[in-house]
């Protein structure tokens, strides 16, 4: 991968993240790397990326149009998405303009509106962790019909729907009680947050599925939030369609950390242990199959 123009995005609340930022675009001059900062062109190399996770969500629907590759330094606090650590940060973009970076193809999501008095739809938006409609505080339960393509589901009665991505599993999700699942599978996860009915469970389809939802009752407040920004209110017999978008995020992977350390560091599996090397005898094969 040959690397010549690069986009350095920096969270712009943050006068340390934006002296990195100078700092990273030096680096990349002394280099031969052209480096723009908060800027992403289409025919940009790589983006780089310096901050949190919203940072990255904040620019992932553009990059995953412009097919330029993003790689997430952490500068933040939790750090899913940006997986190389700031004093792995020169390390981990040397190994890419060396050829070596790995990339993960990420799927993202596409959603819009339909309004039920126009009969039109919204511009779409594109997410990389999910789509979810929430209701206000002091609202009752709402119910919301479900259609995956013309498949009805169900109606699910809860404080809300989301709808997520692999990569978005580990977000609201997993708060929401929904399952974790690999970055990396293509699959869409539908999980009802908060259902009135205990038996009300995620469901997992399949990543062309267009999944259809629609506010059965009026309410006074429902909200459509997109990767955690508010896009729409939604209204009675209103129509919120989301389906895999046509391209997705492709995203560098720390060099030093995988999929399952990420996630033992992040949510305290087994007390952030290092891990266990897996046993000789697990290579032992089975006799094959008459």
């Amino acid at each position: 991968m040959n690397i010549r123009r690069v986009g350095i995005i920096t969270r712009l609340d943050s006068p340390r993240v934006s002296l990195v930022g100078r700092e990273l675009a030096a680096w990349f001059a002394e280099r031969g790397v052209k480096a723009r900062l908060d800027a992403i062109e289409p025919d940009m190399d790589m983006l780089v990326v310096l901050g949190g996770d919203g940072t990255l969500l904040h620019v992932a629907g553009q990059a995953s149009r412009y097919d330029i590759p993003v790689i997430g330094i952490n500068l933040g606090n939790l750090g899913f998405l940006t997986e190389v650590a700031e004093d792995e940060m020169y390390p981990a973009l040397q190994e890419v303009l060396s050829g070596r970076g790995h990339i993960e193809k990420r799927m993202m999501l596409k959603v819009w509106l339909v309004d039920s008095r126009s009969r039109s739809a919204s511009d779409p938006f594109f997410c990389l962790n999910e789509v979810a409609i929430v209701k206000g505080n002091v609202e009752k339960v709402i119910r919301l019909c479900s259609w995956a393509d013309e498949e009805y589901i169900t109606t699910y009665k809860a404080d809300g729907l989301l709808v997520s991505t692999p990569t978005g599993s580990t977000a609201y999700n997993l708060s929401a009680g929904g399952p974790i699942l690999h970055a990396e599978l293509d699959a869409v996860l539908v999980t009802p947050i908060c259902p009135f009915m205990l038996e009300s469970r995620p469901v997992l389809l399949p990543p062309g599925t267009r999944i259809t939802t629609q506010l059965a009752d009026a309410a006074a407040d429902v909200k459509v939030m997109v990767d955690g920004r508010f896009s729409w209110q939604m209204r009675e017999k209103d129509c919120l369609v989301v389906e895999t978008a046509a391209k997705p995020l492709r995203l560098f992977s720390s060099p030093h950390k995988g999929y399952f350390a990420i996630l033992r560091n992040k949510l305290n599996w087994g007390g952030r242990d290092n891990g266990f090397a897996l046993p000789d005898m697990a290579g032992t094969r089975a006799g094959e199959e008459e």
